[in-house]
């Protein structure tokens, strides 16, 4: 049960004043039995006339902040700082509270939760030549007459993501069609989220996209490490009946939110942005923009940063 001190930093610098648009921060997780929020302090310079908290269509906690609307700034700094602690599930949890009915696949949704997980059912992003459809039907080819096993099926989706494809940091906006990720071999977190949510989807399951920070409680320095540990990082989450949400990451090919704290979900990655915002001004006025997350063990110091 780590118990952790997160500091996101988000620095933008313009080349002349500007005004600044509202800005939508999604920074703070919600409280739940896997997670206890201690401490939640968000410093803005320059500090806004207006800081709104509401929670989303999907239940996250969001931040508003509007300026005056004569405000010129040449930079806009935003720090969210944390203190939590992380109760990770363990690996055997679905195995053990998946609704036998759902253990082999196919399974159909209970009734009286198809309202609910239906849209998250359908496919969201165009696959023209069904590379996606293909990519995931791999994975429910039978052998002979053995029954395929629903946890089976994506733990294996979520490991070959990991031994398949290249991790690539991209620091421009936005996440790749599944299908082109499919065709590049490679992308970003939020690719591969989205290329098994989408995989997973037309397979029937209900998927949803995560967005949140992955520690390691036990860094082993002669190995590579995990992607994207101490920064803004990206999984999906996977509808089960009695299992519930059961969260996959597959840059790293963890089961079950081990090492990873859960900040917001959504039906798609561009809905889970944990800064937006825009400036009044002309395009060539951005000049540049800095992400940094810091996580600290408290007990043992730091895991890990970004830059």
């Amino acid at each position: 049960m780590p118990r952790l001190q997160i500091t996101h930093r988000t620095e933008y610098a313009y080349q002349r004043p500007v005004g600044l648009l509202r800005h939508r921060l999604l920074l703070r997780p919600q409280d739940s039995h896997d997670l206890r929020l201690h401490a939640a302090t968000l410093t803005v310079d320059p500090p806004p006339k207006d800081r709104v908290w509401a929670h989303d269509v999907f239940g996250n906690s969001i931040c508003l902040l509007d300026w005056p609307g004569d405000l010129q700034t040449e930079h806009l700094t935003i720090v969210s700082e944390l203190e939590l602690t992380h109760y990770p599930s363990g690996l055997g949890v679905p195995a053990t509270s998946l609704d036998p009915a759902a253990e082999t696949y196919p399974f159909s949704y209970p009734a009286a939760e198809i309202p609910d997980v239906s849209r998250l059912t359908e496919r969201q992003y165009p696959d023209p030549g069904g590379s996606v459809d293909r990519w995931a039907r791999r994975f429910v080819t039978p052998e002979g007459d053995a029954p395929i096993r629903t946890l089976e099926v994506l733990s294996a989706m979520t490991r070959a993501v990991k031994a398949e494809f290249t991790y690539r940091a991209r620091e421009a906006e936005g996440t790749q069609l599944p299908a082109e990720t499919l065709r590049l071999q490679s992308g970003t977190c939020r690719d591969f989220a989205l290329l098994m949510m989408e995989a997973a989807r037309s397979l029937g399951f209900a998927a949803r996209f995560v967005t949140g920070y992955l520690y390691d409680a036990d860094p082993d320095p002669d190995a590579a490490g995990q992607q994207g540990a101490g920064a803004t990082h990206a999984w999906c989450a996977i509808y089960l009946p009695g299992a519930g949400w059961v969260e996959y990451d597959p840059t790293n090919g963890l089961l079950a939110g081990d090492n990873l704290v859960r900040v917001g979900v959504s039906r798609a990655p561009e809905q889970a942005l944990p800064v937006s915002g825009g400036f009044v001004g002309d395009a060539q006025d951005a000049l540049a923009l800095r992400v940094g997350v810091e996580v600290l063990l408290l007990s043992e110091g730091p895991l890990a940063a970004a830059a």
